[in-house]
């Protein structure tokens, strides 16, 4: 069971992008632009050069840069499937996941701007067979997470008919007063897929592929994930932080969890195109492009909500940017796209691995792009050779949490660490300055009250890991991490036949951001780094700031605080 990280969480991850200036090298003969569709060069000699650098420290995907019309930049780093030996191109299909959100908002302002609905129309009166609370709210407020409905009404691959999501959604709560305060909402955006499918007269999916996956001149951007249309051209295969790999779009549905707001799959060129297209007013009227861009619910911070995205101004990025982002579910991808109005700029950045995901990549390069510097390089380690004589085995704290120690089949010399109990996952995945304890506390009180079934979504998420794997006995908390833009808590999910490992992210109104349930315990690579130390594999300097050491017996960590603790090494 998994549901996609929130666009929203850019606020804490992205740190800005901007130009990409000059001709490429290599490839195809320059392109006629974003317009054209045409292969286009590579990135300019310096940022192919740096791009190139970040995927020798993991990144693996695609990057598209253009401005006023033309591509900067197009270039696919690292293996679309490793299996394969695949490499990625600049046409590789990667699922966009909340991005989707984008299309969505605009597919509603299509049908404003051709009078078959209007922003403050109440949704109940668009969809009749709607009942509970949720049917009072208007398009606007869902545009905008504004409605009081918050969290998701299923599971991202669980088939879910359309008389299923409309009794689902019917029975959520509203969390406040409808546009009174604000929650991200992956039932709102698929309410409004529902009001799509409806208003159309001809079904979501084809009248979204007809009208906004169609560039103007008939070019179609994207597809489907799962079911059809299909995005064409060769996918891109996901890799889960645990190993796995991600789901492949075989999925047979019916899809109406994820349709309307995590269910479209695009390149990292589509998705330029149409990010072109869109803000250049060739697929809704000027008036609703504007209002695509303007803010609707201000955040604070210099942030702010429009239809679909996440606004920035100027304090914050040097330029106003419009920002989505969709991933962290089960597939494997993640998506950053960036709108400048000022200069007419798109940047698109996909990853298909975790090592560095396309979010930690655009906040760790985007100051220098903004500023037309050099772009920053990876953080390595300072040795590859081994730090000590380690002993493969468990390690036990004496309060009781183990760390699981074996060699990271991914690197020279690595090793992997497996926490296990509430003391070492703090130990191993400290708190850092940009997430404090007290985020972690509030964190664990949230999944803690869901899993009691408090809420409305509560009492849905507890009835759905119950049909899952059995009757809920214990729910016990196995520690808290930040991770990819998440503050995630793990529970001890026991039921009469097993065990599950499971991890959360709530929201304030009692909902769910982000979940992945079964999942293994969190680990975290460490690679030598002189000394006899070892540090974590963390290429962009945004994980746990641990060293670690290893005795013939002992494995002690220091963390950020300089507090350091001692685990014994476990008869085998």
């Amino acid at each position: 069971m998994t549901k996609k990280s929130l666009a929203a969480v850019l606020a804490a991850t992205l740190v800005g992008i901007a130009a990409c200036s000059g001709g490429g090298s290599g490839g195809a003969s320059p392109s006629a632009g974003p317009a054209s569709g045409a292969r286009t060069e590579r990135c300019d000699p310096g940022l192919d050069k740096a791009f190139g650098a970040w995927e020798r420290a993991g990144f693996s995907g695609t990057v598209a840069i253009a401005r006023r019309g033309r591509f900067a930049c197009l270039a696919g780093y690292g293996r679309a499937d490793e299996a394969a030996g695949r490499p990625h191109t600049a046409d590789t299909v990667f699922s966009i996941g909340s991005v989707t959100k984008a299309v969505t908002a605009a597919t509603v302002y299509r049908l404003v701007d051709d009078g078959e609905l209007a922003l403050d129309d109440r949704v109940g009166a668009l969809l009749p067979e709607l009942s509970g609370p949720v049917a009072e709210v208007t398009v606007r407020q869902l545009l905008l997470h504004t409605s009081g409905l918050g969290g998701t009404h299923g599971q991202d691959h669980q088939p879910l008919s359309r008389v299923a999501a409309l009794a689902a959604i019917g029975r959520m709560g509203l969390a406040f007063e409808p546009g009174s305060d604000y929650a991200y909402s992956n039932a709102g955006y698929t309410l409004l897929a529902l009001i799509i499918d409806e208003v159309s007269g001809r079904g979501y999916r084809p009248y979204t592929e007809a009208t906004l996956l169609r560039l103007p001149g008939g070019r179609r951007v994207g597809g489907f994930w799962d079911g059809r249309p299909k995005a064409a051209g060769p996918r891109a295969v996901g890799y889960l932080e645990d190993g796995r790999t991600g789901a492949r779009g075989d999925f047979d549905g019916p899809h109406w969890a994820l349709e309307g707001n995590g269910g479209l799959a695009m390149s990292a060129r589509d998705l330029a195109l149409w990010t072109q297209a869109l803000f250049g007013g060739r697929l809704v009227s000027a008036r609703s492009t504007a209002a695509l861009r303007t803010v609707g619910h201000d955040h604070g911070g210099g942030q702010g909500e429009t239809p679909g995205w996440v606004a920035y101004d100027a304090s914050r990025f040097g330029k106003p940017v419009l920002a989505s982002a969709g991933g962290g579910g089960d597939v494997g991808h993640d998506v950053v796209v960036l709108w400048v109005p000022d200069d007419q700029r798109v940047v698109v950045i996909a990853s298909n691995r975790p090592e560095v995901s396309a979010e930690e990549l655009v906040r760790k390069v985007g100051p220098a792009l903004l500023a037309d510097e050099p772009l920053p390089t990876p953080r390595l380690p300072t040795s590859r050779a081994p730090g000590a004589q380690v002993a493969a085995g468990t390690y036990a704290l004496p309060t009781g949490g183990t760390f699981r120690v074996s060699p990271a089949a991914s690197t020279n010399g690595g090793l992997q660490v497996t926490a296990r109990g509430v003391d070492a996952v703090g130990r191993l995945f400290p708190p850092s300055d940009r997430v404090q304890a007290r985020e972690f506390g509030a964190m664990e009180r949230r999944v803690r009250a869901l899993l009691a079934g408090t809420t409305s979504q509560g009492r849905a998420e507890r009835a759905s890991v119950e049909k899952s794997f059995g009757r809920l006995r214990k729910v016990e908390l196995a520690g808290t991490i930040h991770r990819d833009g998440d503050v995630r808590t793990y529970l001890t999910l026991t039921t009469p036949e097993r065990s599950v490992t499971g991890w959360y992210a709530g929201d304030e109104a009692g909902g769910v951001i982000a979940a992945e349930v079964p999942t293994r315990q969190p680990a975290l690579t460490l690679l030598p780094a002189g000394g006899g130390r070892y540090r974590p594999q963390d290429p962009t300097d945004t994980g746990p700031r641990v060293i670690v050491r290893f005795t013939k017996a002992t494995m002690t960590l220091t963390g950020p605080a300089g507090d350091t603790v001692t685990a014994t090494a476990t008869a085998q």
